[in-house]
């Protein structure tokens, strides 16, 4: 599955979560710790992960 992603949002966990180290492992950007992510972003919906920041963006 990580091979076909750009980036990956986390809604539980810190940097040591498998999904954070793995993101790291494939140099994707990945923000954890994002409260109601499955709630908020609809499948297929289109978002900007900004890893080095912190945040996302709906788009």
């Amino acid at each position: 599955m990580f091979v076909s992603i750009k980036g990956l949002v986390i809604e539980v966990g810190g940097l040591m979560a498998h999904g954070a180290v793995i993101a790291r492992e494939y140099g994707l950007p990945a923000v954890v710790g994002v409260e109601k992510a499955t709630k908020l972003i609809k499948d297929r919906q289109r978002i900007r992960v900004h890893g080095t920041e912190g945040f996302i963006e709906l788009v």
